[in-house]
């Protein structure tokens, strides 16, 4: 079978050397990416086969698509590869949010194939085709969100490639999806760069970055991501996230409070966190 990825970066990229160690499956794996540079990384990784800067000519005789680009992409990706899709394919994708995809897989692509959501929740916080391994889905719940018309047969083909990939299949509605990833996945992601952004302008950083240890890194590595990725991440899913910053700034008054009235309850606030999170990574672990 012949599995096109479009977007060769962190994710289309492990997406890749994920499959290709499984080449018991037989299936062939084509890259595309607009730059050349990044299909010769990509190639020399082994993260594909046959390399492609053409859309066209990668997606042709293609009977699966995944598209790993960043998600306001996407919609440009769909009208581009319309035409071209043979009847039968299977098209997916890794976007962090899912609303605004399926409403264009709906109207963008033909009848005569079938599109299945999908987001991966794995990342790392370095980006680009360099930065891809393997073993990056193992593990990881693979948010799966069908059209539709998908067919059982077309479904259970996404399953198996999450399943090849070490991911752990998880069906959810698109709405419910990108509510839900606003406050455990983009919340966080901009709590991180409002960070930076604050002590870095600070006019002592070049002191405080002396004393930053591994807390300041730990709580700052998601402002390390793709800023195109994020960005787009953000306006396509403003509503949810907005919600999820006020209900924060709500929060995080409180504890401002807390604080500033020297509250003996802080300890009981930050002991109530401190198990919910406990509770959270035994879970995790069970």
């Amino acid at each position: 079978m012949r599995v096109t990825i479009v977007g060769l970066g962190l994710i289309g990229g492990s997406i890749g050397l994920a499959l290709r160690q499984g080449k018991k499956y037989g299936w062939e794996i084509v890259g595309y990416s607009r730059r050349q540079e990044t299909v010769a990384n990509a190639l020399s990784s082994g993260a594909i086969e046959r390399g492609e800067t053409n859309l066209k000519d990668a997606v042709k005789q293609a009977e699966f698509v995944i598209i790993a680009t960043p998600v306001l992409t996407v919609k440009e990706i769909f009208s581009k590869i319309a035409p071209y899709l043979p009847s039968g394919c299977i098209v997916t994708d890794t976007a962090s949010t899912k609303v605004q995809v399926m409403k264009w897989a709906e109207e963008i692509l033909p009848p005569t194939v079938d599109f299945v959501g999908g987001h991966p929740m794995a990342g790392r916080e370095t980006y680009g085709i360099k930065a891809a391994k393997a073993e990056l889905f193992r593990g990881c719940t693979y948010c799966l969100t069908p059209s539709e018309k998908a067919s059982p047969k077309s479904i259970d083909k996404v399953i198996g490639m999450v399943k090849k990939l070490g991911g752990i299949p998880f069906f959810i509605d698109a709405q419910e999806h990108d509510n839900l990833v606003a406050g455990i996945s983009h919340l966080p992601m901009l709590l991180s760069a409002a960070l930076v952004s604050l002590t870095t302008k600070n006019p002592s950083w070049s002191k405080m970055s002396k004393l930053a240890a591994s807390g300041y890194h730990d709580l700052t590595r998601l402002a390390s991501g793709s800023p195109e990725v994020n960005s787009h991440i953000c306006f396509s899913n403003q509503e949810a996230i907005v919600n999820w910053i006020d209900k924060f700034s709500q929060e995080l008054e409180r504890y401002r409070q807390l604080v500033a009235k020297g509250d003996k309850r802080l300890e009981q606030a930050l002991t109530e966190a401190n198990k919910a999170r406990q509770e959270w990574l035994n879970n995790l672990s069970a």
